[in-house]
């Protein structure tokens, strides 16, 4: 009993070392915790106090509770229990893919990441690439939206810059939660974009159950007052014109929403323009059957980039003309299914096309957007006959309650900037004073006169 054990050196430090780590687990490492949390909770509060839509608990509660919540929803375990029985697969094995979406799906949302970092990167990067400018906003509307509605923004898709874009001038009235593909699960993208409170989905997958997860995720967070940003048409347009809505994320909202209950939800069109979509061309070539939206590649990536870090370092940098967002009037869901006849799914439908016209309805006119489709039914112009046309469009416009963004309150200046930005990238060419299309390019003016082409 009293005999002397030996034991190795480094065995002795290795229980040490467990041991300090086991004291720090259950003494220090705690109140730590409790200290950084409640710095953190009086953090986001002093936040609210600054935001029109303020930061919901559900948004800050620990990821790993909100995925077991998820993943224990009774909607969720009535899906598992169905697809046992038609299957035959056992439900546990059902039930551990449906953890598994649910950790794939749900976000890990940081306040400290969104406002300290992504708001000012997005605010820098906009501010970069593009003189950003706000077309309408509907003030009185939004004031009049109540402090527990969940607020969701429904906007077109022209460009990946859209998430960026809005982010920025969101930024001092609410955090924003977005849906994003797949293409952005990849190491350390993945990460980031979930502290930022978006969550991922798989957009083309018909996996029931996977569904079902998505839509219940979908659902509580707009139950738990989340403001989020969805795009209805589903992807980039590639071929510039405003598509049509896709009912997916908007059914789950309204087959989850409760008429009765005090929380509405309140959508909010927003409509987006640019002189230059990054992606232009990469759409048009992607719009070929069987080829993917993107295929240019990191690589690709990185010399654009070093191409313009070239230009900035020898001073030949030019922004990429402009981009503008116009907010619409908003649109409370209480009030669109009182008003509206017919079954659910005939609802939904009405609700999408309703929320895509009045985004065409805020789709700000841009000065590369407005020369295109001059120059598109044209063919060729003097620089007089453009404004001219110009001068009648933006009037015929202005009458119908269109936004169209004229630089310095200047319509002369506003088609000179068309015209140079179209013909600096060779879209369209000048010769003894006449305009005249660039064959080879006309496809891209298409793209950006499509981009008002609804306005008519």
């Amino acid at each position: 009993m009293g005999e002397t054990i030996e034991i190795p050196i480094w065995l002795a430090v290795l229980v040490g070392l467990f041991a300090l780590v086991a004291v720090l687990d259950k003494l220090l490492l705690p109140s730590v915790r409790w200290y950084f949390r409640k710095r953190f909770n009086r953090a986001v509060e002093k936040l609210n106090t600054k935001l029109q839509l303020k930061i919901e608990p559900f948004k800050l509660t620990r990821r790993k509770v909100l995925i077991d919540r998820l993943s224990h929803d009774p909607v969720i375990m009535q899906a598992i229990a169905k697809e046992a029985d038609a299957s035959g697969t056992p439900p546990e094995v059902l039930a551990e893919k449906a953890h598994k979406y649910a950790r794939e799906i749900v976000p890990h949302f940081s306040a400290f990441a969104y406002f300290g970092f992504a708001a000012r990167a997005a605010r820098w990067l906009s501010q970069s690439l593009y003189r950003v400018r706000v077309g309408t906003l509907d003030e009185a509307g939004m004031a009049k939206v109540g402090p527990d509605s969940t607020v969701v923004f429904v906007m077109n898709h022209r460009s990946n810059m859209d998430y960026v874009l809005v982010t920025y001038l969101a930024a001092e009235r609410s955090a924003l939660s977005y849906a994003v593909g797949e293409w952005a699960r990849v190491w350390p993208l993945q990460g980031f974009i979930r502290s930022m409170g978006a969550y991922f989905i798989r957009r083309k997958s018909r996996n029931p159950l996977y569904r079902c997860v998505l839509a219940r995720y979908v659902q509580m967070a707009t139950e738990g007052g989340v403001a989020q940003a969805i795009f209805p048409e589903g992807g980039l347009s590639r071929s510039g014109k405003l598509g049509e809505a896709k009912l997916g994320l908007l059914s789950y909202i309204v087959k989850g929403f409760n008429p009765e209950s005090a929380r509405d939800v309140v959508f909010v069109p927003v409509g987006l323009n640019y002189d230059r979509v990054l992606e232009d061309r990469v759409l048009l070539a992607a719009r070929g059957a069987g080829k993917p939206k993107f295929d240019s590649g990191p690589l690709a990536v990185l010399r654009f980039i070093r191409h313009q870090l070239w230009l900035r370092i020898t001073g030949k940098y030019h922004r990429f003309g402009y981009a503008c967002v116009s907010f619409g009037a908003p649109v409370s869901l209480k009030s669109f299914l009182a008003r509206t006849e017919g079954a659910l799914e005939d609802q939904i439908a009405a609700l999408g096309n309703a929320l895509m016209e009045d985004i065409g309805k805020v789709v700000p006119v841009l000065p590369v957007s407005l020369i295109a489709s001059i120059m598109l039914e044209a063919g060729s112009l003097s620089k007089i006959g453009v404004k001219g046309a110009a001068h009648r469009r933006l009037k015929d416009y202005a009458a119908r309650g269109t936004y169209s963004h004229i630089p310095r309150e200047d319509e002369d200046y506003a088609v000179d900037v068309g015209l140079r930005m179209l013909e600096m990238r060779h879209i369209l060419q000048e010769e003894d004073g006449v305009y005249s299309v660039v064959d080879e390019n006309r496809e891209v003016l298409e793209y950006y006169a499509n981009a008002i082409a609804h306005l008519g």
